[in-house]
């Protein structure tokens, strides 16, 4: 039986772990951004086997969701929404399962804007401008008379930017369509004052004590661990490069906060003998 745990911080190599379904936020902060991060994954088994519940997925905003990546924070130095990124890095070349054009297919129907290159033969990724690729995205202006909400909030959070200029007269509910343009994210800054609630929350992962299936709307139904090699499956919040570069050797820039799901490794019994 595979053993997985949770992880989150500021960076790849700032991780602390996180207890999923507890409720209980970390906190992370760097010298670019600063906020709490809540993971909830219906049916996951812990390092020790333990399977938790969690009440975010009783309530009925989120019925049939499989799993969740909430985060609040702010980003201490402005930002352009264009150059707001999220979505999973990795650090070897995947070993794809049949059916992935069709999961492909099915990404880039949920999100138009995804950008990717899963088929690296050095370090996989595939990334979309915040604003546009997040299902629940709530925006609070911090000031004297605007305090921050609860998090992670009482109930599942539902669109709320109003308060951003180049959507006020859009209703939230197109958010999504209206910041896949490249030109109205670029008129777009956040900084310091600008609090982002997100929920990164799908139904197509479901995880067991026996594994993680994927299942696409097609009928088709993958084992991902008959195609995972241990590798750590990171979802991250990082910030644009321009295409046909790279930074430290990676096709992404500096990270705001990242989330990580990864292996337990078994101790052997020549490593028990030694603890």
């Amino acid at each position: 039986m595979t053993r997985l745990r949770i992880l989150a911080g500021t960076s790849l190599d700032d991780l602390t772990p996180i207890e999923a379904n507890s409720g209980i936020p970390i906190y992370v902060k760097s010298d670019v951004f600063e906020g709490q991060i809540v993971v909830h994954i219906k049916g996951f088994a812990d390092e020790n086997g333990n399977v938790s519940h969690s009440s975010y997925f009783d309530q009925k905003e989120r019925k049939g969701i499989t799993w969740s990546i909430q985060a609040q924070g702010r980003f201490l130095q402005p930002r352009s929404a264009d150059d707001i990124m999220f979505g999973n890095v990795f650090d070897r070349p995947l070993k794809l399962p049949w059916g992935f054009s069709a999961a492909l297919k099915f990404m880039k129907l949920i999100d138009p804007t995804l950008e990717q290159d899963l088929t690296s033969k050095s370090q996989p990724w595939a990334l979309s401008p915040l604003i546009a690729t997040m299902p629940h995205f709530v925006h609070t202006r911090i000031d004297q008379n605007h305090k921050a909400p609860q998090f992670p909030p009482r109930k599942p959070i539902t669109d709320d930017v109003v308060h951003l200029p180049t959507s006020s007269q859009d209703p939230s509910s197109k958010r999504r369509t209206y910041f896949q343009s490249a030109t109205k994210r670029k008129e777009l800054t956040f900084g310091p004052q600008d609090l982002i609630t997100t929920d990164f929350c799908y139904d197509y992962l479901e995880f067991s004590p026996d594994g993680i299936s994927l299942k696409l709307p097609v009928g088709i139904s993958i084992d991902m661990l008959r195609y995972w090699d241990g590798q750590p499956v990171r979802f991250v919040c990082c910030e644009r490069i321009p295409k046909s570069t790279t930074r430290d050797g990676v096709p992404w820039g500096r990270m705001f906060w990242c989330v990580v799901i990864e292996e337990v490794k078994e101790e052997t019994e020549e490593e028990k003998r030694v603890h």
